[in-house]
């Protein structure tokens, strides 16, 4: 009786499948839609938010300054004055302007 050396059908099949399996998860967990490369790019993209949320946010706090400082309650005769002269093009009396 001669005893053959080679793998049956059956294990060849089933490593064949296993490997198959692992390497799509392994493309799956790295290259996929909640794999590595899109966390990172995911964390990218949230930094860049976070810096136009804080430049706004700087933007808006100079706007309520602004406003605070034209409002009734306090009135900053400078910015009145600068505003008048940006807006309606307003010039003193004793005043040269340059064109």
């Amino acid at each position: 009786m001669t005893r053959s050396t080679r793998p049956s059908f059956g294990a060849i099949a089933f490593f064949a499948i296993a490997f198959a399996l692992s390497a799509y998860f392994t493309f799956a967990a790295v290259q996929g839609d909640f794999g590595l490369f899109r966390r990172v790019e995911i964390q990218a993209e949230a930094e860049e938010l976070q810096q136009d949320l804080d430049r706004l946010q700087s933007r808006i706090s100079e706007m309520e300054n602004l406003t605070r400082r034209l409002s009734d309650d306090y009135l900053d005769l400078d910015l009145l004055d600068e505003q008048a002269r940006t807006v309606l093009g307003l010039v003193r009396a004793d005043e040269i302007v340059i064109r």
